[in-house]
């Protein structure tokens, strides 16, 4: 309660009630309220008083002081009768976020894929049959640079049923999503409503072996033993493979069943805001069968063009070795700096972008398969 409202016309004349400390027993005095700010300070009999002992009676409260944040609006109207009114604010404590869930089919070619919606509200009151529209994009607010975060309470969650699916349309440079049906959001409360889902998702899996610059400048011998090998689903977001929607923000975890039937967790990635036919590429973790042995077995440097310039030419080999009991398909992709050219490779390489060389090896079943190249750099 504010303590500005003390000076109030109602609340200026008080009781005072002190407590003998020998007998208990109660004696009353009325007081005027000469200010309340920075502590209060009565007027009793001819006297002025602060920090007096005993308990402050109120006779009432003001009407317009309440207990609890409270939006207030006075509205002149130019005619009479019954209007209606829209008022729109900006609040804190109200968030959402997209979260996912994706199954991969038995030789991982597709998915089948779930999102929802997580509602959170901590605004402080509840909204019933409240209509929900989110906005997804990256959205500018100003902010205060000294405002303190405050601590989280913690939410009790509830799922809607599936058939609070969104529609969603272009809202100026972002995307609005409607829910179908009125949904309630109480306080302190934590909702997920469907947003799409989608069927046989075809999907490409890649293990990347990925490299670095820094061994092209230099001697460094062995560069790694049993190097990991990454995994990566990609799949498109279009109408022809089962999607084609925007896709808010969010992260998304992947599943796949076992033998038994058993929906296993086997990565999760988080994803930005995807337009309609873009693609969407996760990171699931490295694998446990492929691995890689990588060595520099050559290196010297060669007399440059000019003085300002370095020229170095260096081999390597790389032993992709596969566990498992097919074969597969491994991407070497190497970042050769500067000015560089392909002198000798076991394999043809592609140069997919100025800086990067991209071998696809095939490892066969429980069998390695060796790369070897020598590269000129100049620099």
């Amino acid at each position: 309660m504010p303590t500005d409202n003390l000076v109030n016309e109602q609340l200026r004349t008080v009781r005072v009630v002190k407590t003998h400390p020998t007998t208990g027993a109660e004696s009353v005095e009325s007081a005027q309220v000469l200010a309340a700010s920075g502590g209060v300070v009565l007027k009793m009999g001819d006297r002025i008083e602060t920090g007096v002992p005993g308990r402050i009676v109120f006779d009432g409260v003001p009407a317009n002081l309440r207990d609890r944040p409270t939006l207030v609006t006075e509205l002149q109207s130019r005619r009479a009768g019954a209007q209606t009114l829209e008022l729109s604010y900006l609040t804190g404590g109200l968030a959402w976020q997209a979260d996912y869930v994706a199954e991969l089919n038995a030789d991982d070619s597709a998915l089948d894929l779930n999102g929802w919606v997580t509602l959170t509200n901590r605004s402080g009151t509840a909204y019933p049959n409240a209509k929900l529209q989110l906005v997804a994009g990256d959205v500018n607010r100003v902010r205060d640079e000294l405002r303190m975060a405050k601590a989280e309470r913690s939410v009790v969650g509830q799922a809607a049923p599936a058939s609070n699916s969104m529609a969603q349309e272009s809202l100026f440079e972002y995307h609005l999503y409607t829910l179908g049906r009125p949904t309630t959001l109480a306080d302190n409360q934590t909702k997920q409503v469907a947003l799409l889902n989608a069927t046989a998702v075809p999907v490409s899996k890649e293990l990347l072996l990925n490299g670095s610059d820094y061994y092209y400048r230099s001697s460094v011998g062995n560069i790694g033993q049993k190097l990991k090998t990454a995994v990566y689903v990609e799949f498109a977001n279009r109408e022809s493979a089962h999607l084609g929607q925007p896709l808010p923000k969010g992260v998304v975890r992947v599943y796949k069943r076992d033998s038994a039937g058993n929906a296993q967790f086997v990565g999760e990635d988080r994803i930005d805001h995807t337009p309609k036919n873009e693609m969407v590429r996760l990171h699931l973790g490295d694998a446990f069968d492929v691995t890689a042995d990588k060595k520099q077995t050559d290196f010297r440097r060669r007399e440059p063009t000019n003085k300002a310039s370095y020229v170095f030419e260096s081999a390597y080999e790389i032993v992709l070795r596969n566990a498992k009991s097919e074969a597969v398909d491994v991407t070497v992709r190497e970042p050769v700096p500067g000015d560089w050219t392909m002198l000798d490779e076991s394999q043809p390489h592609t140069k997919v972008a100025a800086g990067t060389a991209q071998w696809h090896v095939n490892v066969p079943a429980g069998g390695t398969t060796t790369l070897r190249y020598r590269v000129l750099v100049r620099y």
